[in-house]
């Protein structure tokens, strides 16, 4: 396999970025990533530890993470499976990136910055809902702030609103392929039911 082993080579490949490409670039949430990033009700939080890379999805009902001041994001985290792989990475490598998109867009906008996992009692207290708060916030020095061009979405069309999930493996099917022995039509069956009190 041919493979590229220096930047130099790469960029004699693909030649100059385009200019729009680094002008879009802010340092800090401005009003318009402000309006974007508000309206997103899903994110993927992308981590890098001593174990390799991890990416995660995170959502909520409403915005997914909480504007502390123009250069900080928070989001919680809400009930799981206890994995904790991002937060793991966090901890010994504060690097991060999230992805946020919002349905029908065909942008995404794009962070970079550095994160901490903060316990402190008031932020927690801010995300309270129905009784109920995240153990944990992952609080988010911005860094870079930028929205990435459509043409991925464009060319998978994303958002053209054909429910697909036919054509792949259920949660259950994918458990049962490493466990013979599980029960994958119950835990299918039941999981909405299981997981609606569970949501935060």
């Amino acid at each position: 396999m041919q493979v590229i082993e220096s930047i130099e080579a790469l960029e004699e490949i693909y030649g100059d970025a385009v200019k729009a490409s680094l002008t879009k670039v802010a340092r800090q949430i401005t009003p318009l990533y402000r309006q974007w990033i508000g309206a997103s009700r899903f994110c993927v939080l992308s981590t890098v530890g001593p174990e390799g890379t991890d990416g995660t999805p995170r959502g909520d009902d409403g915005p997914v993470v909480l504007e502390l001041d123009a250069q900080t994001l928070a989001l919680p985290d809400w009930r799981g499976n206890n994995r904790i792989d991002s937060l793991r990475n966090i901890v010994r490598d504060g690097r991060v990136s999230l992805m946020f998109m919002v349905p029908g867009a065909a942008n995404v906008v794009r962070v970079n910055g550095r994160a901490v996992v903060a316990v402190e009692p008031g932020l927690l207290a801010r995300f309270e809902k129905a009784g109920k708060q995240p153990r944990s916030v992952v609080v988010v020095t911005v860094e870079e702030v930028y929205f990435q061009c459509a043409k991925a979405i464009m060319r998978s069309e994303l958002w053209r609103g054909e429910d697909e999930s036919g054509k792949v493996p259920s949660a259950g099917q994918m458990i049962r392929e490493a466990d013979a022995a599980f029960d994958a039509e119950s835990y299918d069956d039941g999981y909405a039911e299981y997981a609606k009190p569970r949501m935060w």
